[in-house]
């Protein structure tokens, strides 16, 4: 790229710029564009530090006007430093368009898979542009300038007007709906027409190289196939696993929850146990009442409803010991069985205190009835 050189007399080769000197090589874009602008033009007479703290001004770096060789009123350097961003600007996209285009001159044809660019990020074209700015632009202004330089530039290319102003719009990042839709459009063009061998290839060729991408289309759908296949597979013996897993943990919990709803039945049996068979003491002293009888009756309510069904669900997941259910089915008779009792008990309580309250009665009537009379006191 020799017009990029040609004014930095200390640069052989563009190696030794790209060779860990990036920024020493976006700078020397600043520096050749400065006798090309009426603002900077005096800096290139100046002492060269001077121009390095007003970039590192321009950057946003802390740097005191006192540091600089020559003086400057306020008004000057606020005006060099606007044009600087400005320029600074530039020089970004102007660095894009020099990597693409060295990108894609090194790129040999059958490789591509978009048209190639041709248009160049030079010193020359960072100079054109250079030119023309001034402190007062706004982004607007700065944005169609560029945009104009490089619409004059593609006019010079021979063919590719189009496509190179596309994939400079890429490059800038403000590319519209329908650019985006065109761009695509020539690039699927692009690739079919590389498919049949290029505009210059005869009709013998181009059947052959269709067929040569056919066989290589069906040769990667059917690697694509094959490895969806094993993928496929794999994804669905991971998941048994762990679906095989997730179940073994799930029958665990549920066996030692079984087991602890076991030993509470057992502990609840064992206490109704030892209530069933009182002694005479007990019966005489502590009565049956209402609370208890309810307490049984919730008791039977909910091992019938709750705990027999549980089981038996239970049953079908797992291999429980059938004398466990029919354990359980012995011992909800058994709380049945004591409810009745209970209240049979309160009944038999009840009735001998009514008869004792009639056989009172009784008594006082005939002690009434035994009574002299006042005219038999008197005869």
């Amino acid at each position: 790229v020799p017009d990029m050189l040609a004014n930095r007399a200390d640069i052989y080769n563009l190696g030794d710029i790209l060779g860990g000197m990036e920024e020493q090589f976006g700078l020397s874009y600043i520096e050749n564009s400065l006798t090309s602008n009426s603002v900077l033009a005096p800096l290139a007479t100046r002492e060269m530090q001077d121009v390095y703290r007003l970039v590192d001004m321009a950057q946003g770096k802390n740097v005191a006007a006192t540091e600089l060789e020559h003086q400057y009123s306020g008004a000057e350097i606020n005006e060099i430093t606007s044009v600087l961003e400005k320029l600074f600007t530039v020089q970004k996209l102007i660095l894009k368009v020099n990597q693409q285009y060295i990108a894609s001159a090194a790129q040999a044809d059958r490789y591509r898979t978009e048209p190639s660019f041709k248009l160049q990020g030079s010193y020359r074209n960072m100079n054109k542009m250079a030119e023309k700015i001034s402190s007062v632009m706004n982004e607007e202004e700065l944005m169609q300038l560029i945009e104009d330089h490089y619409l004059g530039e593609s006019q010079l290319l021979t063919n590719g007007t189009e496509e190179n102003l596309l994939k400079l719009a890429e490059l800038r990042g403000n590319m519209t709906d329908k650019q985006i839709t065109r761009w695509e459009q020539i690039k699927a063009d692009f690739l079919r027409s590389k498919a049949l061998g290029g505009d210059d290839t005869d009709s013998g060729n181009k059947i052959a190289n269709q067929m040569i991408n056919l066989v290589e289309g069906l040769t990667e759908l059917k690697s694509s196939i094959t490895d969806s296949s094993e993928q496929s597979v794999l994804q669905t013996n991971e998941r048994s696993v762990e679906q095989a897993k997730l179940t073994k943990v799930e029958l665990k919990k549920e066996a030692e929850q079984a087991q602890a709803l076991l030993e509470a039945l057992n502990a609840i049996n064992e206490s109704l146990g030892t209530q069933i068979i009182p002694s005479p003491v007990v019966e005489i002293i502590n009565q049956p009442s209402d609370k208890i009888i309810g307490t049984l009756d919730l008791l039977t309510e909910s091992m019938e409803t709750s705990i027999q069904p549980l089981l038996l669900s239970m049953e079908k997941k797992m291999d429980i010991d059938l004398r466990t259910l029919e354990k359980i089915q012995d011992l909800t008779k058994r709380v049945e069985s004591l409810k009745v009792t209970a209240s049979k008990e309160t009944r038999r309580r009840a009735e001998p205190s009514k008869k004792k309250v009639t056989r009172k009665k009784e008594v006082e009537s005939e002690i009434e009835t035994a009574k002299p009379s006042s005219d038999s006191k008197r005869f």
